[in-house]
């Protein structure tokens, strides 16, 4: 059985045939008409002319529809797919301070004098109920090293001191703006994804079994290599609910209600205008219909808290207008700019997520667009 790259190559070059067939057709009955008089010329026109646009249309709607089943190295749900497949490094908070890694089980610690093995996640429970067991307490927890720690990308580290953890805290308090694990999805594995290498024109597909398999395969794909999964995919959410997920779309869905309804998501709380308000802006991705983020490479946004958005790309100033509600429970993002070029990013967009230095906006109708800010 052909895989669905296969099937998308064969009906492009079958599309592509079918419209050389109809020029050919084309031209051949125009001088047939030309030099008979045996039908009318506009009757065969009119008939040839729809069936090469209507030929064209199915050739635009199988890249669009393809476009929409089609993932790439840079395409949003990408990165939302491999955050998912993250290390899990918030249970342990309460123990080693850092959402970006975890300490490796099994381990034990101290709390007010108290020896707790730490062998299951469970057991972070146990820290906690010492911890709120009194109010006299120090509450100070004291790790027994040597422990191994795991980053949230897998790679583990040995820590033999309580001097070099703190400097790995340190280090890591250092950025608090990166976009950690998204919690409350899992994916139950395992799933196949197909590829499509545009390099060597060839096809292929692989089975993946565990999270970290997934964090790999997303982060060695090339700019040359296009994925498609195999739905339905099975996933459970926060509320230990399994879930079937028939496209992209529904992942991406799933994903943002992991988002904004996952408490270990929202552990710290923002407020978006004077988030945006504060500082200056570029766009690191821009997507309607196909990426469009070259064409805003140089300029910076500052807006404004009266509303107005200020657009500079070297001597050259636009002012437009920003205007911030909310819908049906989701933030919308609506601007406004005059310029042709700049009038592109005049969508109502919906945040998808955002923190001090990133935001991340959507706009869903038949197709999804996608508009990211980044701190300057």
């Amino acid at each position: 059985m052909l895989l669905a790259f296969d099937n998308l190559v064969l009906k492009r070059r079958l599309i592509s045939l079918n419209v050389n067939l109809l020029k050919t057709s084309f031209f051949k009955i125009y001088y047939l008409c030309k030099n008979i008089n045996m039908f009318p010329l506009k009757k065969y026109l009119s008939i040839l002319t729809f069936l090469f646009l209507l030929s064209c249309q199915s050739d635009m709607d199988e890249q669009k529809n393809n476009g929409q089943g089609t993932i790439t190295s840079v395409s949003p749900l990408a990165t939302y797919m491999q955050r998912v497949a993250m290390v899990p490094t918030v249970q342990d908070n309460i123990i080693d301070g850092s959402t970006y890694c975890t300490i490796k089980l099994p381990y034990t610690v101290t709390v007010n004098n108290t020896q707790i093995a730490i062998n299951t996640t469970a057991d972070y429970q146990k820290v906690s109920d010492n911890i709120n067991a009194s109010g006299y307490d120090d509450d100070i927890v004291k790790i027994d090293f040597p422990v191994t720690m795991v980053y949230y990308n897998y790679i583990e580290k040995n820590i033999p001191n309580e001097a070099d953890f703190d400097s790995l805290i340190d280090y890591w308090n250092m950025y608090p703006d990166l976009l950690s694990k998204i919690n409350g999805l899992n994916i139950n594995y395992p799933i196949t994804i197909n590829i499509y290498n545009s390099a060597n024109q060839m096809a292929s597909s692989v089975s993946i079994i565990s999270d970290q398999a997934f964090f790999n395969f997303i982060k060695n794909l090339n700019y040359s290599q296009y994925i498609s999964l195999q739905y339905p995919i099975s996933i459970v959410n926060y509320h230990n609910q399994t879930k079937s997920i028939t496209n992209n779309s529904d992942f991406e869905n799933a994903i943002k209600y992991a988002i904004d309804y996952c408490p270990e998501n929202n552990l710290v709380s923002l407020d978006f205008e004077a988030t945006i308000t504060n500082g200056s802006w570029i766009i690191p991705y821009f997507f309607v219909d196909s990426e469009k983020t070259a064409s805003y490479s140089g300029y910076s946004f500052v807006f404004n808290s009266d509303q107005s958005v200020i657009a500079t790309k070297g001597m050259t100033s636009e002012t437009g207008q920003w205007e911030c509600s909310m819908l049906n429970g989701v933030k919308e993002l609506k601007l406004n700019f005059s310029t042709e070029l700049l009038g592109k990013l005049n969508y109502n967009w919906k945040l998808f997520e955002f923190n001090n230095s990133q935001i991340r906006l959507r706009d869903v109708n038949n197709s999804t667009n996608y508009l990211y800010f980044e701190k300057k």
